[in-house]
């Protein structure tokens, strides 16, 4: 039996999907694909509890700088201070 027969945000109808996650920590991060239930209306997503100790435990070791489980994937940018609209601002 699943843990929630419905969405715990909105009451809406879950189904289980294969999704993107960005997992940051110490100023680096990871893209994974992961599994996870998604509501059909609001989008809220749901972990099973070991998925969420594994993402804990990525975190941990980005922070540590440990990235032996880790493989390179492309370059990660942000914007300068300069960029013309000042609603969107650099990260880091």
């Amino acid at each position: 039996m699943k843990p929630f027969e419905k969405c715990p945000v909105c009451g809406g109808e879950l189904e289980d999907k294969q999704v993107e996650k960005l997992i940051r920590g110490g100023g680096n991060t990871v893209s994974i694909k992961v599994a996870a239930e998604v509501c059909l209306h609001c989008g809220e997503r749901l972990y099973t509890e070991d998925v969420v100790e594994s993402f804990e435990e990525i975190r941990a070791n980005l922070r540590k700088h440990e990235f032996s489980h880790f493989r390179a994937l492309g370059q990660s940018f942000t914007v300068d201070e300069n960029w013309p609209n000042k609603a969107i601002q650099p990260t880091g």
